[in-house]
């Protein structure tokens, strides 16, 4: 007989039921883990991908054609004036920068509160009246011999305060109490611009802030950007950022020095005018200088720029000494320029007196491209057809998709969730933006910004300062066939997010949300010193601009970050360190290109300058690129590219690839397919380094809201990857000075900050 169990018909159906419901269940568990695994897959970016078209080959060409070629490893020698303005250092002639001492003013009279609903009508018209003083041709003394240029009208530059005659020995105590009010006032009016509503308490506070802000020097400035960026979280807060920073001349100290400085100019047979500017410092302009701009000039005919720069001499001071006579220093402009500083700087009167020093973008000169050559076509992530060949924004390493010199970024962008966020503003003080580039034309990140190149000569496009920073081009000499416009703002801008990413057009931004504000400084041939402070304070929000009529035009977006892609062969101007230490103290953190001169940072400037972050250039391989500047100054390097190497072996240069005009390009998807122009090209510099940091910081802040800028600074050399000597390392005998590297023979340790930039490895909390 058998043991086995028979069931009946109800039981049976029970069991089969039951088996039904637990292979259904262990069916839907199965669903769960592979839902889990793609889940888990699509954030780490690993597990089969489904197919999809290659951009690259799918993409209009206008939104992939580019320009760079690997170009050879060979030294260039420098014969024009473009290639002498990067190595020399170069002043622009009778241009003279100077910061009266705060002491030289009476203590201030205690200024009338206005409301602006209730202003004074009275009060606004003799404001009008006082901005409208007669204009008075400056004093010349009796010559020995006539002067060999004619001084310059003091109705051609605007914003000029025009010499009184006689000239007072101190304003009137209701003059001084005038000017006083109408600061005031000026206050009232950029807050009723801001939105804030203006009361007593708004301007008493902001005059406060402003004063506070005017006392930041070096060792304070980051402190009281701490404290500045704290009160600007708080949305309690009464007074805007740009009113609660802004740094007012003090008209007493500007018209006693004022009074002097042309008192200075008569005895030495000179004429000119004295411009006090906001931000607390003031423009000479010397009578002789051939660089001014006068209404009606045929701008075609443009002189050769050379005889408006000079080169600085070694002992400017010993020929001064011999006391030229009035007759020598009229007959030689240079000599003029050299001597009046001197002679202001004796007076004791002044934080520092200097020339009018022309800074060069830091994009690294190169021999024109050749045609290029057969092209491998590589694989597009993200829909911009060109992402794939930005190894500057990849993850550091050396899998596929990754890069030994990459950034970081796309790491970053995976684990923290974030592309960035337009709350948070970088401004670009560059050469200004190309406009009218596809994948700028109507960029939601572009803001409005402003054109701060004083001189209509170098700015190239008709006029002064006004509202437009849009890039006409840069070119030196026109009649140069070996000159270039640079269109170096739009690269950099670019880099950092100016160009629309993941819109299937050209390249990717570092940060693909982010707030741009273009400010033009440099033009042909540069930028001049006096205009990049102005620039600095204006992007930090700290003072207004001015536009054509004398209107204050005030940056609506004051900086997180200042980008400065720009360098000069001389140690940090002292006007510049006041101007970055006003920029910081307002809560802007500056980054500031290290050089390409191959020396210690601590002789360029803004490099090495203090309270910048100081970027050093790394090439696909996450080494020192060989051009770049070094030393103790460094605080981080990124990638700079190396046009003469393809470490990656694509068939094409170890570059920077972003957004700029450009001729002579290819088809990256067609090897040999030559395209006459296009929007995108390669480039390599410390220049093309500094974006990347200042992308960084824009994707830290997004991240990170509420971190101040000490705090930004500190998660930046956190997500970084330690750098060895070797890796930091150079031939000693390209680097004299540099520190022999124990058991490399004939190599030298050049110190890049110990840093390389990785925002992969950033922390996240």
């Amino acid at each position: 007989m058998s043991s086995r169990v028979r069931l009946g018909p109800v039981a049976a159906l029970g069991l089969a039921l039951l088996a039904a419901g637990c292979e259904a269940a262990q069916t839907r568990i199965d669903k769960l883990a592979e839902l889990a695994r793609q889940v888990g897959d699509q954030v780490s970016g690993t597990g089969d991908k489904p197919s999809t078209p290659d951009p690259l080959t799918t993409s209009p060409l206008e939104s992939r054609a580019l320009a760079g070629t690997i170009e050879p490893a060979v030294e260039i020698a420098a014969v024009s004036l473009e290639d002498l303005l990067q190595t020399e250092s170069y002043f622009a002639i009778g241009s003279v920068i100077a910061k009266p001492k705060a002491d030289l003013a009476e203590p201030a009279v205690e200024p009338e509160i206005f409301d602006v609903e209730a202003a004074d009508p009275a009060l606004a018209a003799q404001e009008e009246t006082d901005a409208a003083v007669d204009a008075v041709e400056p004093v010349n003394p009796a010559q020995d011999e006539p002067m060999s240029a004619p001084a310059p009208r003091t109705a051609d530059i605007p914003g000029a305060l025009r010499r009184p005659s006689p000239i007072p020995s101190r304003p009137a105590p209701d003059a001084v109490l005038r000017k006083d009010q109408a600061i005031s006032r000026s206050l009232e009016k950029a807050a009723r611009q801001s939105g804030v509503k203006v009361t007593e308490d708004t301007v008493r506070l902001a005059r406060r802030s402003a004063e506070e802000a005017m006392k930041a020097d070096t060792q304070t400035a980051q402190q009281i950007g701490d404290g500045i960026a704290r009160q600007n979280l708080d949305r309690k807060a009464p007074v805007p950022r740009e009113l609660a920073v802004r740094n007012k001349l003090d008209m007493n100290a500007a018209l006693n020095a004022r009074d002097q400085a042309y008192s200075k100019l008569e005895e030495l047979g000179l004429s000119g005018v004295v411009v006090p500017e906001e931000g607390g410092q003031m423009r000479i302009v010397i009578g002789v200088s051939p660089t001014q701009f006068r209404p009606g000039a045929d701008l075609t005919n443009v002189p050769q720029m050379n005889d408006l720069f000079a080169r600085k001499k070694e002992s400017p001071e010993d020929e001064c000494r011999q006391n030229p006579t009035r007759s020598a220093l009229q007959s030689d402009p240079v000599l003029a320029t050299e001597c009046v500083v001197k002679v202001l700087m004796e007076t004791g009167d002044y934080e520092y007196v200097e020339k009018d020093y022309i800074f060069t973008n830091q994009l690294l000169k190169r021999p024109p491209s050749a045609k290029p050559g057969a092209a491998t076509v590589a694989r597009i992530v993200p829909n911009d057809p060109l992402f794939g060949l930005q190894w500057n924004l990849k993850d550091t390493g050396t899998a596929a998709g990754q890069s030994p010199g990459g950034g970081g970024f796309s790491g970053f962008w995976t684990r923290a969730r974030s592309t960035g966020s337009r709350s948070v503003t970088v401004a670009v003080i560059d050469t200004g933006i190309q406009m009218s580039h596809p994948d700028i034309t109507g960029s939601r990140n572009l803001a409005p910004g402003f054109d701060m190149v004083s001189d209509a000569m170098m700015g190239n496009d008709g006029d002064g300062r006004d509202t437009d920073p849009n890039d006409p081009g840069d070119r030196c000499d026109p009649s140069d066939p070996t000159s270039r416009d640079t269109f170096h703002g739009t690269h950099v801008a670019g880099t950092i997010g100016l160009a629309s990413s993941n819109n299937a057009n050209g390249v990717a931004g570092g940060a693909w949300d982010v707030t741009i504000v273009p400010v033009r400084a440099l033009g042909r041939c540069g930028g001049r010193l006096s205009d990049i402070n102005d620039a600095i304070r204006w992007a930090a929000g700290r003072v207004p601009g001015r536009d054509g009529l004398g209107n204050e035009v005030w940056n609506q977006n004051p900086a997180d970050i200042i980008n400065l892609s720009i360098g000069l062969f001389e140690p940090c101007p002292a006007s510049m360190q006041s101007a970055i230490n006003d920029a910081v103290a307002a809560g802007s953190i500056v980054v500031a290109a290290a050089g390409n001169a191959r020396i210690d940072t601590r002789y360029f400037a803004p490099g090495g300058c203090q309270n910048v972050i100081s970027v050093a250039a790394g090439d696909g391989r996450g080494m020192l690129a060989p051009y770049s500047n070094y030393g103790a100054d460094i605080d981080i390097m990124a990638p700079g590219g190396d046009m003469a190497r393809d470490d990656d072996a694509d068939g094409r240069p170890d570059g920077i690839l972003s957004t700029k005009f450009s001729r002579n390009c290819y088809d990256p998807a067609s090897p040999g397919v030559s395209v006459a122009e296009c929007f995108y090209a390669y480039e390599n510099g410390t220049s093309m380094a500094a974006p990347h940091v200042s992308a960084a910081l824009a994707l830290l802040k997004a991240r990170y809201p509420s971190a101040v800028p000490s705090e930004l600074r500190s998660r930046l050399l956190t997500a970084s990857s330690p750098r060895t000597p070797l890796q930091c390392s150079g031939a000693c005998s390209s680097y004299p000075g540099s520190q022999p590297i124990p058991g490399q023979a004939g190599q030298c340790s050049r110190p890049c900050g110990g840093l390389m930039l990785n925002l992969a490895n950033a922390q996240m909390q």
